[in-house]
């Protein structure tokens, strides 16, 4: 793990291969502690899935230009438009000149088309995006966790499923990448503060993720996770129905 600003304890683990966690610890005024990750796919094609909230835009150019030019970046992608996932979307398309947004159809069509100063790229559910050695796939998670527009990628070769706000750790200290239990604590997280939309079609959803058979979970907030992520799917498929 190398750390990339002291002041802020910003860091960036690469937690699959060629794909690299960049973290940021901090304290919630009345919620105490939380983290933002940022997920950075090196390629021909590189990838920044989750930008970050604007105000976090330095000390996340600063991890990313610690393992490759910013301006090599073709692709900065979200899940769903909240702050943590776009919030700094046209700060990094002013530094990044050949990257354009990444995102599903419905939030193409809804928000970014109107809020990012370039068109972006829009993917259809199930469709594939070449990126050099990595290749990504988006699926279409409507209402999972939250938000119409919700989609998330996986990553063929590494069997990486970048999960957005599933599976969120309360907390701002945690390993970049662990194999222990993450489904009580995101249970309990989810409990208290109840972010999920509780879709009726979640099971399905979930079922759909869990066929990819992933290994590494990159989670937005907390620890990435390795293991048996069909398993760990299948499971919070069942506490949702619980």
């Amino acid at each position: 793990m190398t750390a990339t600003n002291r002041q802020s304890g910003t860091n960036v683990h690469e937690v699959a291969d060629g794909i690299y966690r960049i973290n940021t610890p901090v304290v919630i005024p009345g919620a105490g502690g939380f983290s933002f990750n940022q997920y950075l796919i090196v390629d021909e094609e590189p990838l920044l899935f989750h930008t970050g909230p604007r105000k976090m835009f330095p000390l996340v150019r600063e991890a990313v230009a610690s393992v490759l030019p910013v301006e090599r970046l073709r692709h900065i992608a979200l899940s769903h438009v909240e702050a943590d996932e776009c919030g700094s979307l046209n700060e990094w398309l002013a530094v990044a000149p050949q990257s354009a947004p990444l995102c599903g159809t419905v939030a193409a069509m809804v928000s970014i088309g109107d809020l990012a100063d370039r068109a972006p790229r829009a993917l259809a559910d199930g469709e594939l995006l070449p990126l050099g050695r990595h290749s990504v796939r988006w699926f279409d998670t409507p209402h999972l966790p939250h938000a119409w527009e919700c989609g998330v990628l996986t990553e063929e070769r590494t069997a990486t499923l970048l999960c957005g706000d599933l599976f969120t750790q309360g907390g701002a200290e945690h390993p970049p990448l662990t194999e222990a239990d993450i489904l009580a604590p995101s249970e309990a997280f989810r409990r208290g503060l109840d972010y999920f939309s509780h879709t009726k079609h979640a099971r399905a959803m979930l079922e759909r993720l869990a066929a990819t058979n992933p290994g590494t979970l990159a989670c937005m907030h907390g620890s990435a996770w390795r293991g048996d992520g069909a398993r760990l799917l299948r499971a919070l498929a069942d506490a949702l129905s619980a």
